[in-house]
């Protein structure tokens, strides 16, 4: 197993004591209830993690983000008679 693997297997583990109500250690770190929402990233952080090591393993570069750019900066001019594209 990877080290994204089995850190996503602790932070697993430790959601699923403390949504028991009970605490869980990782290392040095003490985690309860109060730090369900920092142990719900973390496994989210690592499941990242475990998911693009198994796209690489599997010839895939990993998820394809897209990013819309809007360089009108909110103006629509008027009678631009086509220039800049707006009809």
């Amino acid at each position: 197993m990877s080290e994204a693997t089995d850190m996503l297997a602790a932070y697993i583990a430790a959601e699923k004591a403390v949504l028991k109500g009970l605490s869980y250690r990782i290392g040095d770190l003490q985690l309860t209830r109060a730090n369900l929402v920092e142990i719900i990233a973390g496994r989210q952080e690592w499941q990242r993690r475990v998911n693009l090591e198994v796209a690489a393993a599997n010839g895939q570069r990993g998820p394809l983000s897209v990013h819309v750019s809007d360089f009108s900066h909110g103006r629509n001019p008027p009678g631009d008679g086509g220039q800049f594209g707006w009809h």
